[in-house]
């Protein structure tokens, strides 16, 4: 049963990357979102370790990332202000 997961899984990604290779619309997209991840992790790094915010640690996980991707410097707001009334 394995075997044929692994199978799907390597024919998926292989048409997958055929797509990506042919579409030049895709390279752009993947490229903004990459930027886009890539700063939202370092910010959110700068922020916990350069002590900006006292007694705040924001952990670096899909859902803390995603939703500084998703809304920007109010994401960071959105969350600041979670941890803030929870904690």
């Amino acid at each position: 049963m394995n075997a044929i997961w692994l199978t799907l899984f390597v024919a998926s990604s292989l048409l997958l990357a055929i797509v990506l290779f042919k579409n030049k619309m895709s390279w752009r997209l993947l490229r903004s979102f990459t930027l886009h991840l890539v700063l939202a992790a370092g910010l959110l790094y700068l922020l916990n370790y350069s002590d900006l915010l006292p007694g705040i640690y924001i952990p670096l996980n899909p859902i803390t990332i995603g939703t500084v991707i998703t809304l920007g410097v109010p994401g960071i707001a959105l969350i600041v202000g979670l941890q803030w009334v929870v904690v």
